[in-house]
This record gives structure tokens, C-alpha cells and sequence, in this order.
């Protein structure tokens, strides 16, 4: 399966201190430990791993809570 975005993309989401842009770094499709979790993923249902654009923080989401921009 084609995934949604890919390593590059300019992408945002809502995090609980509001929304929040970056670019995808890497799309995991096999189950990873990040952060003290194991998040699970899938070809089918991968998730990215996002660098902030203003803040060293990466993220780990699910495509269905992103959106591209630019």
C-alpha cells in the first residue's frame, strides 16, 4: 500500500499545546519502541516520525492526524 506522505513532506497536527508543523523524517512500518512505548504499525498503517519545525522535538503520529502544507 502507498503511504499517505513520505520522508520530506511539510505536515501539522494538533497537540495539546495547539497545532504544530514539521517535516517527516522517517515512516515506520513495522512495530517501534520510541519514547518508553511500543507503538504499533503496519505497510498498511504506518506511522511518521516528525522533527518540529520550531523546537528539537520529534514527534510519532498516525497519518489520519496529519496535514500537508506548503
Amino acid at each position: 500500500m502507498a503511504h499517505a506522505f513520505k520522508v520530506g513532506d511539510h505536515v501539522r497536527w494538533n497537540s495539546e499545546a495547539g497545532e504544530v508543523s514539521g517535516r517527516i523524517v522517517k515512516v515506520h512500518t513495522r512495530d517501534v519502541d520510541y519514547k518508553g512505548y511500543t507503538h504499533h504499525c503496519s505497510e498498511d498503517d504506518p506511522q511518521y516520525e516528525i522533527q518540529s519545525d520550531r523546537t528539537d522535538h520529534v514527534a510519532l503520529h498516525r497519518g489520519a492526524v496529519l496535514h500537508r502544507i506548503d
